[in-house]
């Protein structure tokens, strides 16, 4: 078994354009994913999946119970992969994912999902911090256009500088061609 696991971040269908919280490119950025998740399931390495759910069941987004929670149908889980339910941007915070790495010898993680600014930079950092070598494959994350004191950033902007800062300090980050001509 690979020492290596993918962490497919939060590719819930709230994000797609029928959900409450659209993300501008998912559906590109699902394909990817679609991608490095065939590719670690045929090596024989370990996805995990995280899925997000508001801990406030009043919240208008990612409530318990509605549809929008549940896994994308391109990237659900297949028997065995390991399930984490979330409720805060960073994936290992109150959850069982670094003892579920850590119990298979995990060294490196290669991250994907949404959304770019919030929950794929949350994770990367924590993962980074925890010691685990970071990958992600920028093409298989997604954001959405955000506001800030009266400016709106496009999504394409946020991304780059998401992945870009992450770039500085917590990890490699590449295209899926690049991953999966370098594995």
């Amino acid at each position: 078994m690979s020492q290596q696991a993918i962490i497919v971040v939060d590719l819930q269908d709230e994000y797609l354009p029928t959900g409450k919280l659209p993300l501008s490119g998912i559906e590109q950025a699902v394909a990817q994913a679609v991608k490095v998740i065939g590719d670690a399931r045929a090596r024989g390495s370990l996805v995990v999946h995280i899925r997000h759910e508001s801990a406030d069941p009043t919240r208008p987004i990612f409530t318990p119970g509605t549809q929008g929670t549940q896994f994308m149908a391109a990237v659900a889980p297949q028997a065995g992969e390991p399930q984490i339910l979330k409720h805060h941007p960073n994936s290992f915070l109150q959850t069982d994912l670094k003892k579920i790495l850590d119990e298979r010898g995990i060294e490196e993680v290669t991250i994907v999902g949404a959304m770019s600014h919030m929950c794929i930079d949350a994770t990367v950092r924590a993962a980074s911090d925890l010691g685990y070598r970071v990958t992600v494959v920028h093409d298989a994350c997604a954001t959405r256009d955000l506001e800030f004191g009266g400016q709106v950033v496009a999504a394409a902007q946020v991304h780059v500088a998401f992945m870009s800062a992450l770039a500085f300090a917590y990890g490699r980050i590449i295209s899926c061609q690049e991953y999966l001509a370098n594995i």
